[in-house]
C-alpha cells in the first residue's frame, strides 16, 4: 500500500515556528521554560514539552514569577501581557503568529483613528483574546448569525472587521455579508 502525505500536512508555519522555538530553549541548559497557556492544542506535543521542563502557565501567574523565559504562543496576547512582562523585568520571547501579529497592528490602528473594531471568531478562544486586547477603541466579537443580526454600529462611525485566523471561511463570509 503506496501511502501519501499532503503537502500541507501538519501545523501551521505559525505553530511549527513557535513548537521549534520552545524546543530550541530547551537545549539552553539549566533553561526554565514557561509558555503563556499551552503552545499548541495537540496534548502530545504539550506533554512531551512539559516531561521535558516545559510549564504551562497563565497570565495571573505572571505575579508570582521570578526566573525563567516566558514564551508567548502563536495565537498572541493583549498589550497588557506585554505591559506586565516589562514592568516585572521577566524575560520573553514571543513567537506570535505573523498573521495574528498584523490582525493586532490593524486593531490598534483603526481604534486609535475610530473605527467600531468587529472580530469575527469564537470569544474564548485565545487568539481573540489576544486581539482584543490590542483594541483602542469600541469593539465587539461576533461568531453566529444572530450576534451578526443585532449588531448595530454607532450611527457615522466606521466598521473595521477583521477574523481569527483559524475561523471557518465560509462562516466568515456569511457574517460578513450579514454585517
Amino acid at each position: 500500500m503506496e501511502v501519501k502525505v499532503a503537502k500541507t500536512a501538519g501545523f501551521c508555519f505559525g505553530v511549527q515556528r513557535a513548537v521549534d522555538k520552545v524546543y530550541e530553549l530547551l537545549a539552553s541548559p539549566d533553561a526554565r521554560i514557561y509558555t503563556l497557556g499551552p503552545i499548541i492544542h495537540n496534548e502530545t506535543v504539550v506533554s512531551d514539552l512539559e516531561q521535558k521542563g516545559v510549564s504551562v502557565i497563565e497570565e495571573q501567574d505572571l505575579d508570582t514569577l521570578k526566573e525563567g523565559t516566558v514564551v508567548i504562543r502563536s495565537h498572541g496576547v493583549g498589550r497588557r501581557v506585554y505591559e506586565k512582562l516589562k514592568e516585572k523585568g521577566i524575560s520573553y520571547v514571543d513567537v506570535t503568529c505573523p498573521f495574528v501579529l498584523k490582525i493586532h497592528r490593524i486593531v490598534e490602528r483603526e481604534g486609535k483613528n475610530g473605527s467600531h473594531v468587529v472580530i469575527i471568531g469564537d470569544a474564548s478562544h485565545p487568539e481573540v483574546k489576544g486581539i482584543c486586547g490590542w483594541c483602542s477603541g469600541p469593539y465587539t466579537v461576533i461568531a453566529q448569525e444572530k450576534e451578526a443580526e443585532e449588531f448595530f454600529p454607532e450611527e457615522g462611525k466606521s466598521i473595521c472587521v477583521v477574523s481569527q485566523t483559524t475561523f471557518n471561511y465560509n462562516k466568515f463570509k456569511e457574517l460578513v455579508e450579514i454585517l
